[in-house]
């Protein structure tokens, strides 16, 4: 295929410069390919981009290692607050579990952050990148695949940018409804849970020290997570109708519920700020590679938010296929590189299938296994629950899951720089 004019040629082309997106292409900034990112926001509007809004992301240690690695950590640490012990309780029943980080040998599970301080941070980074092509706010419209590369149709409204993109890798980091995932031919499983996820910032008469709380609650489950400015991150989980109704509610009201939802065992709500709503489902590829092309983050699999999961994965993604351009780059010096040969996606779908499988499994087993109204579950699992709280084998097993479920940690995870 002869790439038409107006077109720059690239060995990765990264569609979507959300949280996952940005995170690959600052990763592979790091080595001496050259990479497009494809982004329909200028990040001097980054609060319009949906990854870089108010929601908080809970980082799990090896996420928070990734971040290191890359650079963009410093920039982060000051608004991350650390994750010092977790309280698991099921609403109304005997049920609990706790889990607390000096007791595993950590000096914190994981670290709550805004997603566009992580935005903001990544974005920061990238600015200094020299091989990367930054085409935002551009839009991938249309592409073809042939034996040699992927040709990208561009639109956008700045006319400086080019007008396709051919690329020897493209890398589909667009979101759970990903519209390249469809166009490469690749099908996508989605479970709705019938559940929407009510989030806002919400404050109370005491300091949070630190601790994560998940209630699950005959409507699902409902997080607290500490903020680095002392107010915690809520994640309220209720069937759609009533997530539309409890939007509308005064703020005392409002209060009012949560109150009589969660307890005081965080102590007194005070105040609540802005709130907003999203449903939940179960988004899973059917699978992650087709010719010359991978699927990353939400595009691959997009998960309940129950256990806080879902980027820590998707992060995982792109740090492993980093490393894997990353040596098969070293290993093949000169023009004979191929970003997107067969070879490299099959090891990036076969390092990436035990993790994501286990992942998706765990977290969807929990929502399940929570809501469930079958006679004997609720005791089942409250049993569940205390044999936990009393075998420091679970807990230990437990506190190591943000480091991956299963397979290779990454090398980025593990602290070290892309290469070998």
């Amino acid at each position: 295929m002869t790439p038409p004019k107006n077109t720059i040629a690239v060995d990765v082309a990264i569609v979507g410069g959300g949280m996952v997106g940005a995170s690959l292409a600052l990763a592979l900034s790091q080595t001496l390919l050259s990479v497009a990112l494809i982004e329909g926001v200028d990040p001097a509007a980054s609060s319009a981009q949906p990854s870089f809004d108010d929601r908080t992301t809970a980082l799990g240690n090896g996420s928070r290692r990734i971040f290191e690695a890359l650079g963009v950590w410093p920039q982060m640490a000051p608004d991350a607050a650390p994750i010092r012990s977790i309280h698991i309780s099921d609403a109304g029943r005997y049920g609990f579990a706790r889990l607390v980080a000096a007791e595993e040998g950590v000096d914190a599970f994981g670290y709550v952050i805004v997603n566009r301080v992580i935005g903001r941070s990544l974005w920061s980074a990238l600015g200094g990148a020299t091989q990367l092509h930054r085409l935002m706010p551009a839009r991938a419209t249309g592409l073809e695949v042939s034996p040699e590369a992927v040709q990208l149709s561009i639109e956008s409204d700045d006319a400086a940018l080019p007008r396709s993109v051919s690329a020897r890798l493209l890398v589909a980091a667009d979101g759970a409804g990903s519209a390249l995932r469809g166009a490469l031919g690749l099908g996508a499983h989605t479970e709705d849970y019938g559940q929407v996820a009510l989030i806002a910032n919400v404050s109370t008469d005491r300091p949070h020290d630190g601790v994560a709380y998940e209630r699950f609650t005959p409507t699902g489950p409902l997080a607290l997570l500490p903020l680095a400015d002392g107010a915690w991150g809520l994640v309220w989980t209720l069937e759609p109708a009533r997530a539309a109704d409890v939007l509308q509610f005064s703020d005392e009201r409002f209060l009012h519920e949560l109150q009589q939802c969660f307890g005081w065992r965080a102590g007194r709500f005070t105040r609540v700020g802005r709130r907003a709503s999203y449903p939940l489902q179960l988004n899973r590829a059917e699978g992650t590679v087709a010719s010359r092309a991978v699927l990353i983050g939400n595009a691959a699999q997009a998960l309940h938010p129950v256990a806080g999961q879902g980027f820590n994965l998707g992060l995982r993604d792109a740090a492993t296929l980093a490393e894997l351009l990353a040596d098969a780059r070293a290993e093949t010096p000169g023009d004979s590189f191929d970003a997107g040969h067969a070879d490299m996606l099959t090891a990036f779908a076969a390092r990436r299938s035990a993790d994501r499988g286990g992942v998706v499994r765990f977290t969807d087993g929990l929502v399940k296994m929570f809501g469930s109204r079958m006679p004997g579950v609720g005791a089942a699992r409250d049993l569940g629950l205390l044999l936990f709280d009393l075998s420091p084998t679970a807990k230990s097993a437990m506190s190591r899951v943000s480091w991956g479920f299963a397979g290779e940690t990454p090398r980025l995870a593990r602290g070290l720089a892309l290469g070998r």
